[in-house]
């Protein structure tokens, strides 16, 4: 699964915006961080990038820190708790979904990465 396909996913599977897919893989992939280095490195206005990470906090997405700092949990736990959030908002049955495991695997190499001193 690449980065296009998760996003495709995270829209259709989740409902994300893309915005907020995108922002969610960003984190993921490179680790905790603030809305302003959000913003610059996609190119977004911070006003975009401050409330679509708290809306990505309301929809199980992002752990909320202090200073406008935000961190995901691990892929895993996150894509299932997104897609039960989901699930829950738009009052359908939550079971089993194959496209959103694979979210986590395919995401969880990264997100170590991006966490482990010894992989820098």
């Amino acid at each position: 699964m690449n980065l296009s396909q998760i996003t495709k996913t995270l829209v259709s599977e989740i409902k994300l915006t893309e915005v907020q897919a995108k922002i969610f893989l960003h984190v993921v992939i490179n680790g905790q961080m603030n809305t302003s280095k959000i913003a610059n490195d996609l190119k977004l206005t911070l006003d975009d990038a401050t409330q679509n990470s708290k809306k990505l906090v309301e929809l199980g997405g992002f752990i909320d820190m202090p200073n406008d700092e935000f961190e995901a949990m691990h892929p895993r736990f996150t894509a299932v708790n997104m897609y039960r959030k989901m699930c829950e908002r738009e009052q359908k049955e939550f079971k089993k979904n194959l496209n959103v495991d694979n979210i986590g695997v395919a995401l969880e190499v990264s997100y170590d990465d991006a966490r482990t001193k010894y992989n820098k």
